[in-house]
């Protein structure tokens, strides 16, 4: 998927710093806007992971800097609740003027509770989803902790988060105190997802409570198990991220949105890959796979390696042959199981091999086989099994023509 850079101007005329996580063909289907934790940033990797898993779905997502965070122009001193509130309408205005008006709104701890207000200011959104928002954004005060006595009696003053400063202002504490999110929540009219983790010790479970009691249907509520309030584990922030394109797919249907298409034609093979990490999304006609690397290899594991994804086809072709060899013979085959191991060795260590220098690739296959067939038989479908295509391309002279895409 292409992850575009783009910046846009909030109220205050400051510019705004985002990335625009667009699905493999470039069509989307819908459109969302993603709000990130209290002063985080739009590329803590909780976002990135849930934008992409959206995008994998055909739901591009602008995910970006709050003013005065990351990129973005302004100073966070200056911001308040409100701000932030502004600044997601003026990415959906964004959106609505250079691509199509936001559908989903998905917001992260006090995004959340952003995109809960906001939400009544952007018409075209259909669904609303929060991730470990707080039920009031008055929630946030408590994280101040001794500072927020100093914060009001002098006016303002400097807080370490997360192991960053911050500077805040008694404007910031007062404007919470004015926002009342049960009563947005009676008249939201919108489909609303609530994910919480149990075992969050920023944001209490009891807050997903509250909203989802305040709010009327059709709402959802999602347990992240064993997740903390940032989703610091990758997979509970991938977990996110495709049970949210599945909630979010049947509001879509409704207004009659087609699934995603595939940018390959049929016997097409399209791969894509990104400016982070190794993720890549292969498209092989109708069909979405990801590849990437190990973690050991500065990859996201994500998917199987290139080799692994080699070794899956040698060992579903063996597989598939053995069926239909099996099914014409009409024998009693009910299964096969292939198990490969895929190593380079020294080609000086391979007694029938015609290489004797450097390294070879060695492709270990076990194939395993269940029915009540007989010792013949079992011994002609070992000997088919390297008859199968991909078998037989491994072994035979391969030319690679490369261009670049004028």
């Amino acid at each position: 998927m292409a992850g575009i850079p783009v910046r846009f101007p909030n109220a205050q005329g400051q510019l705004l710093a985002g990335r625009l996580d667009m699905p493999a063909n470039g069509k989307p289907r819908a459109f969302a806007v993603y709000a990130h934790c209290f002063t985080c940033g739009k590329d803590v990797r909780a976002a990135v992971n849930i934008c992409r898993a959206l995008a994998r779905e055909g739901i591009a997502t602008l995910r970006f800097d709050f003013a005065g965070l990351g990129e973005s122009q302004g100073d966070f001193a200056e911001t308040t609740f409100s701000s932030s509130v502004a600044d997601l309408t003026a990415a959906a205005k964004f959106l609505d003027q250079q691509y199509q008006a936001p559908k989903i709104l998905v917001g992260h701890s006090l995004g959340g509770a952003a995109v809960l207000e906001a939400a009544h200011l952007i018409p075209s959104s259909v669904a609303v989803a929060t991730i470990a928002a707080p039920a009031s954004p008055e929630h946030v005060a408590g994280l101040l902790g001794e500072a927020r006595k100093t914060i009001e009696e002098r006016g303002e003053a400097e807080v370490v988060l997360v192991g960053r400063k911050f500077r805040f202002k008694k404007a910031f504490l007062d404007d919470l105190a004015n926002h009342c999110s049960r009563e947005k929540l009676r008249t939201l009219r919108k489909a609303l997802l609530i994910f919480h983790a149990p075992g969050d010790t920023t944001v209490d479970i009891s807050n997903a409570g509250e909203i989802f009691s305040a709010a009327l249907h059709p709402k959802s509520f999602v347990s992240l198990s064993g997740a903390d309030h940032l989703l610091s584990r990758e997979e509970d922030s991938e977990y996110v991220g495709v049970m949210l394109a599945a909630w979010a797919s049947k509001y879509l249907g409704e207004l009659g949105m087609k699934p995603l298409q595939s940018p390959a034609a049929e016997g097409q093979v399209i791969v894509r890959l990104g400016t982070e990490h190794y993720r890549t999304e292969v498209w092989a006609g109708p069909h979405m796979l990801t590849a990437d690397e190990p973690r050991a290899q500065g990859g996201t594991d994500a998917g199987p390696s290139p080799y692994g994804l080699l070794s899956g086809a040698l060992g579903a072709c063996t597989a598939i042959t053995l069926r239909m060899y099996a099914d014409h013979k009409q024998w009693p085959l009910q299964s096969v199981t292939v198990r490969l191991k895929h190593d380079k060795v020294h080609a000086i260590d391979c007694a029938d091999c015609e290489t004797q220098h450097g390294k070879i690739d060695l492709f270990e296959r076990e194939i395993e086989l269940e029915g009540e067939l007989s010792s013949e038989q079992r011994q002609r479908l070992l000997e088919i099994a390297d008859r199968c295509p991909v078998h037989q391309t491994l072994h035979s002279e391969v030319k690679v023509e490369t261009r670049l895409k004028q």
